[in-house]
């Protein structure tokens, strides 16, 4: 097919046409003043370009981070305090806590400095720089090569660019694609690795309503942390080290206590993870009603088991509330998103979208003839994909389920190392080493019983469900053994494996001799694994590698054939984990007949939803308190409540949980930290009716951090702004 020069693309679409107002989008922040600005004014913003992103001075951006390995955070101090969702600290906490110390449950709050504990992994990373690198990544690039060769010859540039963006430098490169390859963008980042924990506030108001709530409006929780990053005295990343010091940035967010109303401009900075808007309508069934439902049910069989755990077991609960919720999360939101789909009727949609695409590209109008057959192959691509994505759900979603498959296959270097004759010495003693932390860690938060009876049901499932061809080896040694008694396979893994019994694992560790490794290796937990992942890796994992390629290589010139036959529209492209913005307004929404939702939430609701006899709607006894004294002090909304939340048409996404959302002015009124359920579908295709994105009120933090925590020394660091005296 022939390819339209992205030069012209760049300038027929970014330049030309002038964009029109929408709530829907993920915008490249470099890009604003091209596409969006004049917009963006025109609903309430009263920021210019540079104000919000700029490389030569400080701007919105440089308080913006990445927070771990999938949220945002935000820097509102200039000594580096740091904001966030509680759900985004919870791995932290649920590390840094113990039965004597039960920081989930109890919250903390450091009171001084030396009392700020380190987060051990933790980073956050800022954004320096973005550059479009579009002509020199696709330098040479012609339709005459086959993919492998455009794949070679774009990866070989791509490394050449970011090599040479920081040479000589401490700071990342990383050369990023977008419009499914149609563009490419540098993007330059500083990562902190000193990153210490300062406050939380107990699980009954940081997780208030819990899964039950979680993707649910309307929403009570006081979903947030507060971490600090710390540098070294040249205000540079360094290790953890009791001489780091707070870190300066280069700005940081003022807070606003004045609220807002219906209606109000609300902008949103982060880094939203993944969304695939521009999928034909098969690709949406695929996900939607063939995927999901499967990976629902298999999530809610873990989701009783560890549930039914956490409920005897104070102990259970602490090892296994980060892993619940994390596994709960994603169930949820898929169970949403399926509805959404179903609801608004997107399947159709696309399929109505595609008959008109299918007119054009048989016009004289369009530039490429070869256009007309781009539907019909991915048809036919995704008939043939369907069986193959089927097993690999099965395998990634019930094999790798068990806790033992991740720690077991982790013995993998080891083995390898000590399997091999010339091997060094030093270099086995740092593989044992290695593989005693990653015990070490494991077993802290493990119980065998629970992962007996999840690893016990994710077998039935696959083998009640999975072609026969294409169920590990495994099974056979099940058949033959253990005349195909599951149940009682997986009571002798359980009963005679050393890498599951931590007092003999340690025991063999501590006195390694490189022989040692032929007895890992037959170790019946580790062949369990090795099992599943064989058959993944060697089977699976190769032919989802080729229909990827064949359906991204569609993708992308899918994605270049719609550009061309809707000049007038302004594309943005799909969430790949890149800092992007999001802007629109604060709106209730109706999900149902006869059912419509107020923007904002109240502390009343608190008291409404309170309920002894549930975990999720347990209330602290402190914030009764508080909320029945109405001691809400300068946090008081002009109703005379305490808000605790809020929702705007802002499109958002998984990664954008703990975003600053913020007013007209760039000021800091709430954390990002949920969809409502009847939007989940946003991923796959956005609903202006019914997307809302949900907020934690900034007011209510601040109440929590100062009435409650009596955490006045983080409030002090802020500059808090209001028309009301403090």
């Amino acid at each position: 097919m022939k390819k339209v020069p992205l030069l012209i693309l760049i300038i027929s679409f970014f330049t030309v046409h002038p964009p029109l107002f929408s709530e829907e989008g993920m915008w490249i922040p470099l890009l604003l003043n091209q596409l969006n600005m004049d917009q963006m004014q025109k609903a309430g913003l009263r920021l210019s370009a540079e104000e919000i992103y700029s490389v030569n001075h400080s701007s919105l951006k440089d308080a913006i981070v990445r927070f771990g390995r999938g949220c945002t955070g935000e820097v509102v101090s200039p000594n580096g305090l740091l904001l966030t969702n509680h759900h985004c600290g919870y791995g932290t906490i649920q590390r840094l806590s113990s039965l004597e110390h039960d920081y989930l449950t109890d919250g903390y709050w450091a009171g001084s400095l030396e009392e700020e504990i380190p987060g051990p992994g933790l980073t956050v990373t800022f954004l320096v720089r973005m550059e479009d690198v579009t002509t020199r990544v696709l330098e040479g690039i012609t339709g005459s090569m086959t993919e492998q060769e455009r794949t070679n010859r774009i990866r070989a540039k791509i490394r050449e660019i970011e090599t040479e963006a920081v040479k000589d430098t401490h700071y990342e490169a990383n050369v990023r694609a977008f419009f499914s390859g149609n563009q490419y963008y540098l993007l330059v980042s500083e990562t902190f690795r000193d990153i210490r924990f300062v406050g939380a506030p107990p699980s009954d108001i940081g997780k208030f309503g819990g899964d039950t709530d979680n993707w649910v409006w309307p929403r009570h929780t006081g979903d947030f942390s507060v971490f600090r990053i710390y540098a070294d005295t040249h205000n540079l990343p360094a290790d953890y080290s009791s001489k780091n010091v707070p870190y300066k940035p280069r700005y940081f967010l003022p807070v606003s206590l004045d609220g807002y109303k219906e209606g109000d401009f609300t902008l949103l900075f982060g880094y939203p993870g993944t969304t695939r808007e521009y999928l034909p309508s098969v690709a949406v069934d695929l996900i939607a009603l063939k995927e999901n439902p499967i990976r629902i049910g298999l999530r809610q069989k873990r989701l009783d088991i560890i549930g039914d755990a956490m409920e005897k077991s104070r102990l259970v609960q602490i090892q296994y509330a980060s892993k619940h919720a994390a596994i709960a999360n994603n169930w949820k939101k898929m169970i949403g998103e399926t509805r959404g789909i179903q609801q608004i009727k997107a399947i159709g949609k696309k399929q109505e979208f595609e008959k008109e695409f299918e007119q054009w590209a048989a016009s004289g109008r369009c530039p490429d003839s070869g256009y007309a057959g781009i539907l019909p192959l991915f048809k036919q691509l995704y008939l043939e994909f369907y069986p193959i994505d089927i097993c690999s759900v099965y395998l990634t979603e019930a094999g790798m389920a068990p806790e033992l498959f991740r720690f077991t296959l982790s013995a993998k270097e080891l083995m390898e190392k000590s399997g091999k004759k010339k091997t060094p010495e030093n270099e086995i003693f740092n593989a044992v080493t290695t593989f005693k932390e990653n015990a070490r860690n494991f077993f802290k938060d493990y119980q065998p019983a629970v992962d007996e009876k999840i690893t016990c049901i994710m077998l039935e499932e696959m083998k009640a469900h999975m072609d026969s061809h294409y169920l590990p080896d495994i099974f056979s040694t099940i058949g033959t053994k253990f005349h195909g008694d599951i149940p009682l396979y997986v009571s002798w893994v359980f009963r005679n494996s050393v890498l599951l019994d931590s007092s003999c694992l340690f025991r063999i560790l501590n006195e390694w001799h490189p022989r040692d490794h032929q007895k890992l290796e037959k170790d019946p937990a580790f062949q369990l694994a090795k099992s599943i992942d064989r058959k993944y890796s060697s089977d699976i994992y190769p032919l989802m590698q080729n229909f990827s390629v064949k359906i991204d290589s569609l993708q992308r010139i899918y994605m270049q054939a719609r550009m061309q036959m809707l000049p007038d529209r302004i594309f943005f492209p799909d969430a790949n984990s890149t800092m992007r913005i999001s802007y629109g307004t604060i709106a209730g929404f109706k999900p149902a007949d006869a059912v419509e939702y107020n923007y904002f939430t109240t502390v009343e609701g608190i008291l409404g939803k309170e309920d002894t006899t549930v975990n999720d709607y347990t209330v602290d006894n402190r914030l009764r308190d508080l909320i029945v004294s109405r001691d809400f002090g300068p946090y008081t909304a002009q109703d005379g409540s305490l808000h605790v939340a809020f929702v705007s048409t802002i499109h958002s996404t998984g990664g954008n949980s703990g975003a600053p959302v913020m007013n007209a002015q760039g000021e800091l009124i709430g954390l990002n930290f949920d969809r409502n359920w009847e939007g989940t579908m946003s991923d796959l295709m956005y609903d202006p009716g019914q997307c809302r994105n949900i907020v934690l009120d900034i007011r209510y933090l601040l109440f929590i951090i100062e009435k409650y925590a009596k955490a006045t020394r983080l409030i002090s660091e802020m500059e808090i702004r209001s028309h009301q005296p403090r």
